[in-house]
């Protein structure tokens, strides 16, 4: 349940076109269900602002599938994250409308229509190996209602490939950059553009990289200021700090007072 659709529940008790015994069954499982496994957050949209998220990694496929089942019941949006093939074919047995990503290897169930927000995410690659998290990021933002613009493979090897897009990086309202090897991008980027640049560290590269280590390092260390740091592959992270700066843009927009 989001909050449109909760206040409409109060307003519907309060017109007396729905009685307080519904209501009641309607918020039985506010704020969690306790599957005994696990405890399904059921709020977490009224009170975050994006859906409840699984991650399918430690979790056995029928885990997966019980939880997915539970939340769609709800009528929740859902991702499931890190979940393979096999746990997709289980989930869709429940909930036939989910839909799998697979490079991102991530799951999405959409129940409530989209209401994006004004501004766009862009979504940048340095190589085609940093799609996947590039990717994830994209699923996320995308079930979190947020508009995105994707760019991949403008790493700096061939920094004449970015240089080609500079007019898409000005549409941009917050900007998360995918990078392994020595992951120089994000501050390449970070000196271009005057709105946030979200640094994502990548396991892409070969043995010195010591599995995204370096490329992490590197944007800590970032010349550019204002460069933020997820973890190691961490494109959902990275995609709810983005949803959250956009959220807040948004919010600022409708509270500003009109000129008169």
């Amino acid at each position: 349940m989001n909050e449109k659709s909760l206040r409409q529940l109060l307003d519907d008790v309060r017109a007396g076109s729905r009685t307080v015994d519904d209501a009641v069954n309607a918020l039985r499982h506010l704020p969690f269900e306790d599957l005994g496994f696990a405890k399904l957050d059921h709020h977490r949209t009224i009170r975050c602002g994006f859906p409840e998220v699984i991650l399918a990694e430690g979790k056995t496929p029928e885990q997966v599938a019980a939880l997915a089942r539970c939340s769609s019941q709800a009528d929740h949006n859902l991702l499931i994250t890190r979940a393979s093939a096999a746990v997709f074919e289980l989930v869709r047995q429940d909930v036939g409308h989910a839909q799998y990503h697979e490079s991102a290897r991530a799951i999405s169930v959409r129940h409530q229509p989209p209401r994006p927000t004004a501004g766009i995410c862009g979504i940048i690659s340095a190589g085609t190996g940093d799609i996947p998290a590039a990717e994830e990021a994209l699923v996320t933002l995308d079930i979190m209602d947020q508009r995105t613009m994707s760019l991949y493979d403008v790493g700096v090897a061939g920094i004449h490939r970015l240089f080609g897009n500079l007019e898409k990086l000005n549409d941009m309202s917050v900007i998360i950059v995918a990078a392994g090897m020595d992951g120089a991008l994000p501050s390449v980027i970070g000196g271009l553009v005057n709105v946030p640049v979200i640094a994502l560290p990548t396991s892409v590269g070969y043995g010195a990289s010591f599995g995204g280590v370096a490329a992490l390092l590197t944007m800590l260390n970032s010349c550019a200021a204002g460069v933020t740091v997820v973890n190691i592959d961490n494109g959902f992270g990275a995609a709810c700090a983005a949803a959250a700066i956009l959220r807040q843009v948004e919010l600022s927009k409708t509270e500003a007072p009109h000129a008169s």
